[in-house]
């Protein structure tokens, strides 16, 4: 019987973390695959010899896929991020067949863990369906000392030039993948452009975002913080009731103008990565200005979570990963989408106009709880994009993708590895 594990890597994130964890997967044995879809994945990948490029039509992918997993005697596949098309397609062909479904995401407690599940993420991760007495449960034999949530993103800046890089190659060099369809909703060139022009905006970013956070901080007044999202952010999309931001501002803006006290104001927090593609400042001003609460609301362009929430009274979001900061500091978090950690024990049911009038408190021990359990399964200390991030993280993950059972059963089992205490370098 032939015990050899055949990978097939498919899109990961921009940058070379798929490479040197292919590189990884064989030195411990296993047999390695990629399908790119265009000059960029080309470029990250290098080994021609176990690249299989996919040129055709994307309503071919599903019959291309089937083949190359015949041909390959497939037994995982390895992704980032399963809602994109090619990516849905082939999860449900892989377990329909039986092949094991390894998914990246960005982390859940971001910036210093990224996420390792089998079978999906975000809104089709198991942990949708796990109670806090579940993962209580669990936790019985685990002896992890929590480290803390760090408050800023460490590698955004090689997240950023690798983005970029990536675009240019689908832009200039993809003659061999004319059929390639991005999944966003604008060309590459328009993300290329707008990957150039965030990185040429950052110093005037920065100084729009520092006079912001200082009014804020110095004003003297109670306010509430909601966290945004990328407009075309996966959980977003397919993970909330909205159509668009806008319908999620407008509705949470009539919320605050119903329910908060008249001296409350409002904080709308950028994503780190916004890049103008929406024009949410002027939607903001748009509606505020209708509701009559233009003077108590205000815009932050990304930066750092942990200076907004040191004082802030309560949090509101679509299903951001950010919220975990919230629940960390204990402070009342209304979320609208499906979300890892939408739990009754910590997100309040409250309507919104009643949530910012009086928001309910999570059950801090429970969230404590909650987040152990995470660390001890999901969330493996490292990144995708810096040297040292990708170093620390392919320390633990080529052991847990080779285990037989994914995080969540090793744990409850008893067969967890033992888990890096993440040290901060700041």
């Amino acid at each position: 019987m032939n015990d050899t594990r055949n990978f097939l890597f498919l899109q990961g994130p921009h940058g070379p973390f798929f490479r040197h964890l292919s590189k990884m997967l064989e030195r411990a044995g296993a047999n390695v695959w990629r399908v790119g879809f265009n000059a960029g994945d080309r470029f990250f990948w290098r080994n021609r010899d176990t690249f299989i490029p996919f040129t055709d039509t994307p309503d071919a992918w599903p019959s291309v896929f089937e083949r190359i997993v015949a041909d390959k005697a497939i037994t995982d596949i390895v992704l980032y991020g399963d809602t994109r098309a090619i990516h849905a397609q082939a999860v449900a062909i892989a377990k329909a067949r039986g092949i094991a479904v390894h998914v990246f995401e960005e982390g859940y407690m971001r910036p210093y863990w990224v996420t390792y599940e089998r079978g999906g993420s975000n809104g089709n991760s198991r942990l949708m369906d796990m109670s806090i007495p579940q993962m209580q449960e669990a936790l019985r034999q685990s002896q992890l000392d929590m480290p803390e949530t760090p408050g800023h993103w460490g590698d955004m800046r090689q997240h950023m030039f690798y983005g970029a890089l990536y675009h240019w190659f689908v832009m200039f060099r993809n003659g061999r993948f004319r059929n390639f369809k991005p999944h966003r909703d604008i060309t590459v060139t328009q993300e290329f452009r707008l990957y150039v022009r965030r990185l040429s905006l950052l110093p005037l970013t920065a100084l729009t975002r520092i006079l912001a956070t200082l009014r804020i901080k110095h004003g003297g007044f109670p306010y509430h913080l909601v966290l945004l999202q990328l407009a075309h952010d996966s959980s977003f999309k397919m993970h909330s009731p909205f159509k668009d931001i806008a319908e999620f501002l407008e509705l949470v803006l009539e919320g605050f103008a119903a329910g908060a006290p008249q001296h409350h104001h409002l904080v709308f927090k950028a994503h780190p990565l916004e890049d103008g593609r929406v024009e949410i400042l002027k939607e903001i001003r748009r509606i505020s200005d209708k509701l009559g609460v233009s003077d108590r609301v205000h815009y932050v362009r990304g930066g750092k979570l942990a200076e907004l929430l040191d004082h802030a009274r309560s949090a509101v979001t679509v299903n951001s990963t950010a919220a975990q900061q919230v629940l960390w500091r204990g402070l009342p978090l209304k979320v609208f989408g499906d979300a890892v950690y939408a739990k009754p024990e910590f997100v309040s049911t409250q309507p919104l106009p009643e949530f910012f009038t009086r928001p309910t408190r999570p059950d801090s021990r429970a969230y404590k709880d909650y987040r152990r359990y995470l660390l001890e399964t999901s969330q493996i200390a490292g990144g995708f994009y810096s040297s040292r991030g990708r170093r620390q993280l392919l320390r633990q993950i080529v052991d847990m993708m080779l285990a037989p059972e994914d995080p969540y059963d090793a744990l409850k089992l008893g067969n967890a590895s033992p888990r890096q205490q993440l040290r901060v370098v700041t």
